[in-house]
């Protein structure tokens, strides 16, 4: 291996491949990124053996194939480290890689590119083309009410659920639940579910959002494949059964509360300060025209504080996690938030007035 590139043409994609790559590892390789050289294509691989990326540069002159791993991180920090207009070359000698740019050289330990683990390839149950932007927004709007480190494996991902025209991305930690759908081009006989894992769901946000350009996406029977002419993530599904989500939408909210986004974001923002600080409860008094918010604690303290909002039904008075309402809050892109309740034990339904391709379910509590 003995190829030379700008340092600018290639952090950004190390950066990206060695996010993937964990600090502790079982296998010594898997702390590596694969290089390999292919004619005027430079790919790098990171991998966990649950989430995999690869990101292909353009070279500036064609080269012989050859592959090598080294330490990932020590390759990334040393690239940021060069100057901004460097131009590195790396030259493989016997189980070292040679690194030089200008009068820096470092030299690299490696390991066998055979030693390092590819994920199964797999044939996709059915594919479509999403806008980048728009596949992180969809993400972005439901991946809060993921759960982490849930006993219920299955809740700790996003379920991506795909029928004709339509992709739906569901996440919930038994509290809460979101739903957002997506316009596509596809069309299948019965609607598809893979569960993407927690960490593919993040790294998927923060690698694809460019808003000019599409992404293929591809589910198979045990992973998810979104690529695009410069990255190729694939991930894992989790084997599980995502729950029946749509039996927790609730279907018989009659009291309809309009209310401007903002105000009662910092309404909420202000009035949880003295909530508790481990069960962060809130409790929502309901009259004609007005809402008020009332939060205390063990030590007695109390916050109030009343709003104008667009409500006419009856005097209902429940009680939510406050956190639960803010990460809805900051999702809501109109200025009008719509809640729909029915009564002091019932979920609420909250949904941006403006545009209903999503809806999210917040469990009351009793306080």
């Amino acid at each position: 291996m003995n190829f030379t590139i700008e340092r600018e043409k290639l952090l950004r994609p190390l950066q990206q491949v060695a996010g993937v790559v964990e600090r502790r590892q079982t296998l010594p390789v898997l702390s590596n990124v694969l290089m390999v050289v292919d004619g005027d294509t430079l790919s790098l691989t990171g991998t966990d053996l649950e989430v995999e990326l690869v990101a292909h540069v353009q070279l500036e002159s064609q080269h012989d194939h050859a592959e090598i791993t080294v330490p990932a991180k020590k390759l990334l920090d040393i690239c940021k480290s060069l100057p901004d207009d460097s131009t590195i070359q790396f030259v493989t000698d016997e189980q070292k890689l040679s690194v030089k740019a200008g009068r820096s050289r470092f030299s690299l330990a490696t390991l066998p590119s055979n030693e390092f683990p590819n994920l199964d390839e797999a044939t996709g149950n059915v594919s479509f083309s999403i806008n980048q932007g728009y596949l992180k927004s969809v993400i972005d709007r439901t991946g809060f009410a993921m759960a982490q480190q849930d006993v219920r494996f299955y809740l700790n991902g996003m379920l991506f659920e795909v029928s004709t025209n339509l992709l739906r991305a569901v996440s919930t930690d038994g509290h809460r639940l979101a739903v957002c759908n997506a316009e596509i081009q596809v069309e299948v006989e019965s609607p598809v579910q893979a569960i993407v894992p927690r960490k593919g769901v993040l790294e998927l946000s923060k690698l694809f959002a460019d808003m000019d350009s599409d992404v293929s996406v591809s589910l198979s029977a045990n992973h998810i494949r979104v690529e695009s002419p410069d990255l190729r993530f694939t991930s894992k599904l989790i084997d599980g059964k995502f729950p029946d989500y749509e039996r927790v939408l609730p279907k018989n909210s009659d009291k309809t509360v309009l209310s401007d986004k903002n105000e009662m974001k910092q309404c909420f923002s202000r009035v949880s300060i003295l909530s508790n600080e481990k069960y962060r409860g809130v409790r929502l008094r309901l009259e004609s025209g007005s809402l008020t918010t009332v939060a205390n604690n063990p030590e007695q303290e109390e916050a109030e504080e009343t709003i104008n909002v667009d409500y006419n039904g009856g005097e209902l008075e429940i009680g939510f996690n406050v956190n639960y309402l803010l990460d809805v809050m900051n999702v809501i892109r109109s200025e009008t938030v719509k809640i729909l309740l029915a009564d002091s034990n019932s979920s609420a339904l909250i949904t941006d007035a403006g545009d209903d391709s999503a809806s999210y379910v917040v469990m009351p509590m009793r306080l």
